[in-house]
């Protein structure tokens, strides 16, 4: 099957999310859709898949032009996306979910549970997608979670794929993996637009590649020859730099000590195991590991939204253990936190409010108990356009913003105010070169200003990019440490370490 957008326009009140954009995709073919944050790429696919109406141009399917009204449409005809942030009932198993809606029947119309389980494993098999269809979607990882999305997908025979920011949430060894179920797909004629702002994924597994900047098409590139550097630039339209800038520096005196910290998880299982480490003044400290060994429980540790079982976490010389979030925001302790929707901001407050959640009680923005909501605005414009969060209102919901112009509200809400101590989680999960190289750039200027920084990240590049020394933790212990500060440390040496090499 061969699909064909002519001149998409999509209009959001006086905001052109697309204009007038062209592109082909055929089947047995994996399209790159390249784009930064906000250009445009989701709400193109959201139109390919039934979900907005054009506001002018038209879709053409194998040389028919068609008029979706609805995401079941779209489906009907043969068109499947698997959206960034997964569309699955926690509490279902895997077959539950991938046939709810179009649920097999048996005698007297009762579901036949059966029948779904064998017709998942028979998907699964011959893609290679292989997981237990009676498995609970809460029970099973980030990356077999992004199987299901697919299968339920296929279940619907569809033809042509679209796969939003896919890798978002994977693990390297499980980007590997997608990767291979997604050539697989190809090869059986399967039509895939693969929508990323990774330039490395993009030219792993694209056959072609458009690239999207401002809601239009800008160019296009065969990845077999285009340079990292000569699509950084269609995207953003000026000049990336891929490395950070770091001046030498010599560490002041610790500002943060963690005292053999012991954390558990939400079933009282050890996450955390007798973790010790400090951060100086003006040094970045990265912590390195494949998800789900224990460091996101310690960042919560460490920024109050945890209790620990034992140990300690001291702060400029103080005990602060038991402190809440509000009094460590006070003290000069930054959060980015690693899920910007559900630990970052609200989504049905606007940029505005976003923007002032752990400071609207400071007397910039209060008269007593009175916000001063004229004060909020004007600061959050401010931000917004140092920030560069693209809005076009302090006044939107941020809900309604790209989920990088999302992180970057994040960022700017906690690099903006008096810190000493910044904890960044992920800092750059889900945005594009040019603004990581922003906020890289924010945290090496909190590094040059005395502040501490810790940062975690499962991105390994942006850990030795960025840091000045490397702890690597395996199964809930700090297994290895990397002096960065004096040279390049060995990539590989840390990857072993992260995979418990040695321990």
């Amino acid at each position: 099957m061969d699909v064909e957008l002519k001149g998409i326009t999509k209009r959001f009140g006086p905001v052109v999310a697309n204009r007038k954009i062209s592109l082909k995709v055929r089947g047995g073919e994996v399209l790159g859709l390249l784009g930064e944050n906000g250009a445009g790429k989701s709400t193109l696919m959201n139109v390919l898949c039934g979900l907005y109406r054009p506001d002018e141009g038209e879709i053409i399917l194998d040389g028919k032009s068609v008029s979706f009204s609805g995401p079941g449409e779209s489906i009907s005809a043969g068109i499947g996306m698997v959206h960034q942030h997964f569309m699955l009932v926690p509490v279902f198993t895997v077959a539950e979910n991938v046939v709810l809606g179009v649920e097999p029947t048996g005698r007297a119309d009762y579901l036949d549970l059966d029948k779904a389980r064998a017709q998942v494993t028979e998907i699964g098999e011959k893609y290679g997608l292989r997981v237990d269809p009676d498995a609970l979607i809460e029970d099973i990882p980030v990356g077999l979670q992004q199987r299901v999305e697919i299968i339920k997908v296929l279940f619907r025979s569809a033809d042509i794929l679209i796969l939003d920011e896919p890798t978002a949430v994977l693990t390297p060894q499980e980007v590997e993996d997608f990767f291979g179920i997604v050539r697989s797909l190809r090869d059986a004629g399967k039509g895939i637009v693969f929508i990323t702002h990774k330039l490395n994924e993009i030219l792993e597994i694209a056959d072609r590649i458009s690239v999207l900047r401002q809601g239009e098409i800008v160019g296009e590139a065969d990845p077999k020859t285009v340079k990292p550097e000569e699509l950084a630039e269609m995207m953003v339209g000026r000049p990336v730099s891929f490395t950070v800038e770091k001046p030498e520096r010599v560490p002041g005196k610790p500002i943060l000590e963690v005292k053999e910290l012991t954390v558990l998880r939400d079933d009282d299982a050890v996450a955390v195991d007798h973790v010790s480490l400090e951060v100086r003044s003006g040094e970045i400290v990265g912590i390195a590991g494949v998800v789900g060994n224990g460091q996101t429980p310690l960042i919560e540790a460490m920024t109050g939204l945890r209790r620990p079982a034992a140990g300690e976490v001291w702060f400029e010389g103080q005990d602060i253990t038991h402190a809440s979030v509000r009094a460590r925001h006070k003290m000069g302790i930054a959060h980015i936190p690693e899920d910007r929707q559900r630990s970052g901001m609200i989504g049905n407050f606007t940029v505005a409010e976003n923007m002032v959640l752990d400071t609207y009680y400071d007397e910039r923005f209060a008269k007593g108990p009175q916000v001063q909501w004229d004060k909020v605005n004007e600061a959050a414009a401010v931000l917004s356009r140092d920030f560069d969060v693209r809005t076009p209102s302090v006044y939107l919901k941020a809900g309604h913003l790209s989920g990088g112009n999302q992180q970057k509200l994040v960022v700017a809400r906690e690099l903006s105010r008096e810190t000493k101590l910044v904890i960044a989680a992920q800092p750059t999960r889900g945005l594009d070169v040019g603004s990581i190289e922003y906020i890289h750039k924010r945290l090496v200027e909190a590094r040059e200003e005395g502040d501490g920084v810790l940062i975690m990240s499962s991105e390994l590049d942006e850990i030795l990019a960025l840091s000045d020394r490397i702890l690597v933790m395996f199964k809930g212990r700090i297994v290895a440490e990397f002096d960065a500060s004096k040279g390049p440390v060995d990539k590989s040496a840390v990857g072993l370490a992260m995979a418990g090499a040695g321990v």
